[in-house]
């Protein structure tokens, strides 16, 4: 594999690729022509405080090929350590900037995740807005374990369709988990971008423009899937918090 120039830096423990948006689409743009089975990590603060949590999980995120600053508190950390500017790379948005190359490029998309109506609906959707895409095919995972047999089988798939890029929608931090161990396997890039699939079907509606540039996307969600979200929200935002305050600190001091 080729090497790169990489600069991170430590949020929480977590490295943080330091990069603007040229340069992580031009880097990802060259591992997919190359066909490298690379992972990308799209960190938010539910995952930068997971990986203070489960140590598995620290290892997949330090051992991604990109790690990049998904929520907004995480790009404003870098700043405040010393990147000033730093951009928001966030998972739905890289996929959109992307597909809109691939499609300039002639270069092939997989989709691994979702409900099988959702990828049915984003498949439409992204041909309409990028009618050069190749949307080299999609695949619906099961809830369940998968057999060896089938994981073998979605592997073949993926190599045999010829996509560069592989957008992985499984929810952290199961999605990050598969990709680490899919790596060396898939000859293509993994990018583990959540809920974007279903964000950019229309089947969940993301949060207002001014609510992401204020970092206010996890209320928007938080609103949405109360039930579902509130625990995750309160314990993660909170700790997130006391982190970075500690952190700052001490990098200060």
């Amino acid at each position: 594999m080729a090497k790169h120039l990489r600069v991170t830096a430590s949020v929480l423990g977590a490295p943080i690729d330091v990069l603007e948006w040229d340069g992580a689409l031009s880097r990802i743009g060259t591992w997919a022509a190359a066909r490298e089975s690379r992972y990308v990590c799209v960190c938010n603060v539910h995952s930068v405080v997971m990986t203070k949590q489960d140590t598995g999980f620290m290892q997949v995120v330090s051992e991604a090929d990109m790690a990049t600053p998904d929520g907004m508190p995480v790009a404003w950390m870098l700043r405040l350590l010393g990147f000033a500017g730093q951009e928001r790379i966030n998972g739905p948005d890289l996929m959109w900037k992307y597909c809109a190359r691939a499609a300039a490029n002639g270069e092939s998309i997989f989709l691994y995740g979702g409900m099988p109506a959702t990828l049915d609906i984003l498949r439409a959707k992204l041909l309409i807005y990028f009618p050069g895409l190749n949307i080299a095919g999609t695949y619906s995972a099961p809830f369940r374990e998968m057999t060896s047999e089938e994981d073998s089988a979605v592997v073949q798939s993926i190599n045999n369709s010829g996509a560069g890029v592989v957008w992985v929608s499984l929810g952290c931090p199961k999605q990050e988990k598969w990709m680490a161990a899919h790596r060396d396997r898939v000859n293509a890039v993994m990018i583990g971008v959540g809920a974007a699939l279903e964000f950019h079907a229309g089947t969940t509606k993301r949060a207002p423009l001014w609510m992401q540039r204020y970092g206010l996307e996890w209320l928007h969600r938080l609103c949405s899937e109360s039930d579902r979200l509130w625990k995750r929200y309160l314990v993660t935002n909170t700790l997130f918090i006391f982190g970075a305050i500690r952190q700052l600190l001490f990098h200060r001091s």
